[in-house]
């Protein structure tokens, strides 16, 4: 596994690496000392699955605030989507900055977002789907979220066309005070 650092400290680009024969490839996509050695979170409790039918589809952008927050790991098994991380850190450099990172079924990379990170993606093809893995249950009460046009991130989403869930559509504005 080949992990590439991002501008935001503690996000990281994974390659799996593949290894290819004439059937097809296999890969690792967790190896729990390769994570370590990295000081990254390496203790999965809850594994999920997003399905996205339709190009344009808008999930997001979550996270989960004390004593809940997660480290996540994605993996686009088919399709595409561009994902947005927002850094939550209060006092890091890069408080309230973004990234945008393309996951496609091509591609086969992951993404790793540490805890205090916000994530949200939107799909780029029809019929995307997307594996992840979280350090910390599903807790409602503490689930939170940001809306996808916030002007305070001013995020560039790629497909005009935004097909949103009410939930996410109706995130307040940004408060620093929610997390």
């Amino acid at each position: 596994m080949i992990f590439e650092k991002t501008k935001l400290a503690g996000v990281y680009l994974i390659d799996p690496e593949l290894i290819e024969d004439d059937l097809g490839f296999s890969s690792q996509i967790f190896f729990r000392e390769a994570f370590l050695a990295h000081g990254l979170h390496a203790d999965w409790v809850q594994s999920g699955l997003y399905f996205c039918k339709k190009r344009g589809t808008l999930r997001g952008i979550h996270y989960q605030a004390a004593p809940y927050k997660d480290a996540r790991l994605i993996y686009c098994i088919r399709g595409a989507a561009y994902n947005v991380i927002i850094d939550l850190r209060k006092d890091a450099p890069t408080f309230m900055q973004w990234i945008a990172i393309a996951l496609t079924g091509d591609n086969r990379k992951m993404l790793y977002i540490p805890e205090q990170f916000a994530h949200g993606f939107q799909t780029r093809m029809d019929y995307t789907e997307l594996l992840y893995q979280v350090s910390e249950p599903y807790s409602p009460e503490y689930a939170r979220g940001i809306r996808w046009d916030d002007p305070a991130f001013k995020i560039r989403w790629p497909v005009q066309e935004i097909i949103i869930s009410e939930r996410d559509r109706s995130f307040p504005p940004w408060n620093i005070n929610s997390l």
